[in-house]
């Protein structure tokens, strides 16, 4: 009886390799093979209730609670509203660029959000979709092999920016996506060599995560940020993605001088890369922001407890019953709790459904809820000034001290330029 009940349950060496099994980093070509292969495909055991589990032997039912653990650990990246426009800019712009045989200079995308929005794991699932379309359209073939070569196909290149990028920093980190051993070469050596990668692998997506690293007060990168919009004219769809790209200086490489109180452009130090002057970066991407959840009118109330049903459907917890997340007042809580943030949202699931498991409750409810302490959404989803402030007025009484007198902030990150809409 117990083997019918758990019909379709891996064995637990697999569920073993599956929790205990390494996996590769994305920022690699095996890392993204991998992920792309293996994404969304954890299928949730059967559902059982007490007295069923009860009825298994020992073993199977050790099996079967390591794989409902798995399974509460992993929620499905869901369809969202949020995720819906993202996809379509994002798609619109590969689409239209491998189709795109005259333009020398491929617009790319800028996927913005704060911590916690899903940018990372937004952007990897939509590439990933778009290169299991390319290869199923290609017959798995690099359509472009040079005969006589075996490179790599890779349609889609996932890279990380460097904490402290440089213009070779990051050209290494690309051609370290191919292989981990790159030779000690100048930049311009690299640079070729780059262009070099992408023409023979058959890149037509290039995602460069965590751009907001940048800071356009340092000289360096400034010349990564022309460097970038060199990647451009290498016939591949770049796809930013940072947090507060718009409050970074990307868009439109300003500075806010607090002397001046005016948005002054920083002059190039070093035009090593390609020479070009500073450009509007603006007209170049299209940026898109990966949004919270709002809870204002009745369409966002049900988008929101749509995501939550999707939630409750793949979690296996004993006593979870219909409705758990989704009726009486738990929305409205778990929206309090979360922000509407999606990140926040499912670590608060996670952590509630292990201790919902270890206690032997089976289930979730605010009372549990209650117990855990998690991070609250980035305070830039709250009102944010406009621009920087000047520093206060001294008063003509007040002695001038270099002691008193304390550092120089003028390059501090100042957090959002702009808060989010009324609602």
């Amino acid at each position: 009886m117990g083997d019918d009940l758990l019909a379709g349950l891996p064995p637990r060496s697999r569920i073993a390799e599956l929790i205990l099994g390494s996996r590769p980093r994305r920022d690699t070509f095996a890392g993204w093979q991998h992920y792309r292969r293996t994404r969304g495909r954890l299928v949730p055991p059967p559902r059982l209730t007490p007295a069923q589990r009860q009825s298994l032997g020992a073993d199977r039912r050790t099996d079967y609670d390591l794989y409902r653990r798995l399974t509460n650990a992993n929620l499905p990246l869901q369809d969202t509203p949020m995720l819906r426009t993202v996809t379509q800019v994002i798609n619109l712009s590969l689409n239209g660029n491998t189709l795109d045989q005259e333009d020398p200079t491929l617009p790319g995308v800028m996927v913005s959000g704060w911590g916690n929005h899903g940018k990372t794991a937004t952007v990897s699932s939509i590439a990933a979709q778009f290169e299991d379309s390319w290869l199923e359209l290609h017959d798995f073939l690099h359509p472009t092999a040079v005969a006589g070569t075996a490179d790599l196909h890779a349609p889609v290149v996932y890279v990380s920016l460097p904490v402290t990028a440089s213009p070779k920093s990051v050209c290494e980190t690309i051609l370290n996506f191919f292989s981990p051993e790159v030779r000690k070469m100048t930049l311009p050596q690299l640079l070729k060599q780059v262009a070099d990668s992408l023409t023979d692998h058959g890149v037509k997506a290039l995602i460069i995560d965590d751009v907001n690293r940048l800071r356009m007060h340092r000289a360096d990168d400034q010349d990564v940020l022309d460097l970038i919009r060199t990647l451009m004219s290498l016939n591949v769809t770049l796809i930013l993605a940072g947090v507060n790209i718009p409050g970074t200086g990307l868009l439109r490489e300003a500075r806010w001088d607090r002397t001046s109180r005016q948005w002054v452009m920083p002059p190039l130090e070093s035009t090593r890369v390609h020479g070009l002057e500073v450009t509007q970066t603006e007209r170049r991407f299209e940026l898109v922001e990966l949004d919270r959840f709002r809870y204002t009118t009745p369409a966002e109330m049900q988008d929101f407890t749509n995501h939550l049903q999707g939630i409750e459907d793949h979690l296996r917890l004993l006593n979870a019953h219909k409705g758990m997340l989704t009726s009486g007042g738990m929305p409205e809580y778990l929206m309090r709790r979360s922000e509407g943030v999606v990140g926040i949202l499912g670590r608060l699931v996670k952590n509630g459904s292990q201790i919902a498991m270890d206690s032997g409750r089976e289930m979730l409810d605010e009372a549990l809820l209650d117990k855990i302490v998690i991070g609250r959404a980035a305070p830039s989803d709250q009102a944010a000034e406009a621009e920087p402030q000047a520093p206060p007025k001294r008063s003509r009484g007040q002695v001038k001290s270099s002691r008193a007198r304390g550092r120089n902030t003028v390059f501090d990150d100042r957090g959002p330029q702009a808060a989010d809409e009324a609602s």
